[in-house]
């Protein structure tokens, strides 16, 4: 078996604590949105399956919040809980009594909480919680107590959680938004990018030339010792950059099936954080279509340590890039059907060598 680190356990059970997590769990901080967090197991829980959506008109509700739901249950919930992150002001309720009627203060989007729960009921799927997070203090919306009137909340925790150094921990740079995501993937500049194209030129020739010469399986060694000693130069803790035509080598490297199949397997060893920084720093500098697999490939990274945001980012620039690339297209529809971290470790784990993924 694959030579990999041993997850790391954190401890949420406090309402406050789900609800400072939330950023997170889903890789940036967000704004006007409601989160589904999947909850799994029995007596003790655990999280799952993460989903964030932007909070729909009411006209659009049912339609979204019944996609959300379908996400979600890919995970097999035992239990969800809701957040909703909103910086909307107070809504009035109206308490009708006989010769006229008092307008009281109540929390915001109150209808969307109401339908999620009966959407998720509807699948006999509890709701554990259903929270409010609002400039810096949480609400919970079942909670009679002063301290969850709408003009009361209570503060988010302070400090370092556990959670957030677990992520550090794991490569997570949190994110202020999902833009913010897109543009750690962003294409290079022009005169940096055109560096990289004229270096992929050269490359792509010299690749062609010594194929025809010495044979295709000759090649894929020669290949995945350039994937190999480029992940050197892109540990943590290295200096310096990798140059355009190490950055070319990888790029069409990862062109060879076999070679990215290899190098899929570094997600699961001691080398994950390298390899995820040597894809990110390829998918920013190579010209497309070579800019695909690597794209694809820090994806499946991101999944498989719970960055659904950052996965679904990579995989949008890999399609951007190359619609019709498979390996991308086989991930769109994995992504789509919420296949859980776990899953796609194990599948990664039964079809490449681990001796790859521990090297």
């Amino acid at each position: 078996m694959p030579d990999t680190d041993p997850l790391l356990t954190v401890h949420l059970s406090e309402p406050g604590e789900v609800a400072a997590a939330v950023p997170h769990l889903i890789g940036f901080r967000p704004r006007e949105s409601l989160v589904v967090v999947s909850l799994r197991g029995g007596r003790t829980r655990r999280f799952g399956l993460t989903a964030r959506i932007d909070l729909p008109p009411a006209e659009h509700r049912a339609a979204v919040v019944g996609g959300l739901v379908h996400s979600l249950m890919t995970d097999r919930p035992a239990a969800v809980v809701l957040a909703v992150v909103s910086e909307a002001p107070d809504d009035l309720a109206v308490d009708r009594w006989p010769g006229g009627a008092d307008h009281r203060p109540t929390l915001p989007h109150r209808d969307l909480v109401h339908e999620a729960v009966l959407a998720f009921a509807g699948r006999s799927v509890p709701v554990q919680e259903t929270l409010l997070v609002r400039r810096g203090r949480w609400w919970s919306y079942d909670c009679p107590r002063p301290c969850c009137a709408p003009d009361a909340g209570t503060p988010l925790p302070g400090g370092t959680s556990a959670l957030a150094a677990a992520s550090a921990v794991s490569g997570q740079v949190l994110a202020e938004d999902r833009a913010e995501l897109a543009r750690r993937i962003a294409p290079v500049g022009f005169l940096a990018a055109a560096g990289t194209s004229r270096a992929c030129d050269e490359v792509g020739l010299d690749v062609a030339r010594v194929t025809a010469e010495r044979g295709r399986e000759d090649v894929a060694e020669e290949s995945w010792a350039e994937v190999r000693r480029a992940l050197l130069r892109t540990a943590p803790g290295s200096v310096g950059a990798i140059t355009d035509h190490e950055v070319a080598r990888v790029a069409w490297a990862l062109r060879d099936i076999g070679v990215r199949d290899r190098a899929l397997a570094l997600a699961l060893g001691r080398r994950a954080a390298a390899a995820e920084g040597l894809w990110t720093e390829v998918t920013r500098r190579a010209p497309p279509p070579l800019d695909a697999a690597p794209a694809t490939l820090l994806a499946v990274s991101a999944w498989l340590r719970g960055d659904g945001a950052m996965a679904n980012v990579a995989l949008e620039r890999a399609l951007d890039s190359d619609p019709a690339y498979p390996f991308a297209g086989l991930l769109r529809t994995a992504l789509d059907h919420c296949m859980p971290p776990a899953e796609l470790r194990r599948l990664i784990a039964e079809t490449t060598d681990p001796f790859d993924a521990a090297s």
